[in-house]
């Protein structure tokens, strides 16, 4: 007899994860390595050890380690957010009306307000261990800069933040809260470094991507003595860590007897999707089980369902290593809409290989679609979504309808990745009815592409 599962599934402290989840390990064909930019070789731990800590470079090549171990310091400080609940959203169900029994994991119950807390620690926590001075880094909505202040101020690290323009003007409390937490804030494209005053001369007036904050983070790391450059999503090694994500989701599952039948994520860089995913793709790659899942990107930034998978610069400056990735261009700057996390130009080189090997698909959706989703899902399960994970929400409700309509009872999963509270700007530009839905043309998306490193 199975068990009644309650409106909320939480983990005992001792089944917390102890290792985090490679998933490279079970991928037969792995992801293509990271490119010298000057060289067009696979990235050495050296050279990566000029830009990254230099454990956190070792995790970034290592592709035949399935389990890594969480040292114990990082352990102890997710305790105090850790395990996080996975939520069964019976109010939503009933609204919606539908037969599907509908999860999320909820990553939004620390001061960071979302998931991105996962990896800043871990970064963090390596970057002291090599006795360094800082860390630099970009920051869109202000998720990850938020988290990373929080982290660095643990450790007593410096903490360097470039945040996309259009952000820092966008969600001033949020660059508060880094500023409480010690860190400085620089809105990006600044005048204070020489790709910055580049990419302003090039693009006045421009509203600013996370490639140009990247690039800017990077150009500081390197020429400052004592720091390097850590990221928020993308690269492997953030992966690895918000892997916590999905090992969490799979034992609360497993704890009451559920098989997930779709997993959803929003998809920007790929860390949150890539963490959620994991554990599932894992079982999918060792064919112990199949699930549907599903990554949901901005329809004014969609490079998995508009870009190309080639080798490209992680930066607009293009001082970062080429990776190959779903990409819209390293120069392609999206519209300054409402969903900061997601305003990136490629993807995680893991995620895209696996979308390439069909092994997930991707879906885009408009902001207003999306904050449709946001308020319908805030009235009735009580939490302000962010506008990144509301991408999420989206589908899991466009998906439960269609279970309404078919009488299937799927099981649907989705990553709820933060909070909302700092981003009352854009819900009252929805309120007002003044937010609006930009798509880029294709031609637009093809010169971008155009620019792509040919060799």
């Amino acid at each position: 007899m199975s068990k009644e599962i309650p409106y909320k599934i939480y983990l005992e402290e001792q089944e917390m994860p102890k290792e985090w989840y490679n998933v490279r390990a079970d991928m037969k064909k792995k992801p293509a390595p990271l490119l010298n930019p000057g060289t067009h070789q696979p990235m050495t731990l050296d050279e990566l050890s000029g830009v990254f800590c230099r454990e956190l470079a070792e995790q970034e090549l290592n592709d035949t380690d399935a389990y890594i171990e969480i040292p114990e310091e990082i352990r102890n400080f997710y305790k105090m957010y850790r395990p996080s609940p996975l939520v069964r959203a019976y109010c939503l169900e009933k609204k919606l009306g539908t037969p599907a029994h509908i999860y999320y994991k909820f990553e939004g119950n620390n001061t960071s307000g979302s998931h991105k807390l996962n990896s800043a620690i871990a970064q963090a926590y390596y970057a002291k261990k090599q006795g360094l001075k800082g860390v630099t880094t970009e920051t869109g909505a202000g998720q990850w800069g938020t988290a990373l202040s929080m982290a660095c101020s643990y450790f007593d690290l410096d903490c360097k933040v470039y945040m996309v323009k259009c952000s820092y003007e966008q969600k001033p409390f949020r660059r508060e809260v880094m500023r409480t937490y010690g860190a400085s804030v620089t809105p990006s494209p600044s005048m204070e470094t020489n790709i910055g005053r580049k990419i302003n001369a090039e693009f006045p007036g421009t509203t600013g991507s996370l490639g140009c904050a990247i690039s800017e983070a990077v150009e500081v790391a390197v020429s400052t003595e004592g720091y390097r450059y850590v990221l928020g999503s993308v690269l492997s090694q953030v992966l690895l860590h918000q892997s916590v994500i999905g090992l969490e989701t799979k034992a609360a599952l497993d704890k009451y007897g559920i098989k997930a039948d779709m997993i959803i994520g929003c998809a920007g860089g790929g860390s949150n999707l890539g963490g959620l995913m994991s554990p599932f793709i894992g079982e999918m790659l060792r064919g112990e089980a199949d699930y549907e899942i599903i990554a949901v990107e901005p329809a004014s930034c969609p490079s998995l369902t508009r870009g190309s998978y080639v080798y490209d610069f992680c930066d607009t400056g293009k001082v970062c290593p080429l990776a190959k990735m779903y990409t819209l261009g390293s120069g392609f700057i999206p519209s300054a809409n409402h969903a900061g996390g997601l305003r990136y130009h490629g993807m995680s080189s893991v995620v895209s290989e696996l979308y390439d090997q069909k092994l997930m698909k991707a879906r885009s959706v408009e902001q207003t679609a999306v904050f449709e989703a946001a308020q319908q899902f805030a009235r009735v399960e009580g939490i302000l979504p962010a506008p990144e994970s509301s991408h999420a929400i989206r589908v899991a409700i466009d998906e439960a309808l269609k279970c309404k309509e078919t009488g299937e009872a799927k099981n649907i999963v989705f990553g709820l990745t933060g909070t909302g509270y700092f981003d009352m700007y854009a819900y009252a530009a929805y309120n007002d009815k003044k937010m609006t839905d930009y798509i880029p043309t294709d031609a637009e998306i093809a010169a971008s592409l155009a620019k792509t490193p040919k060799f």
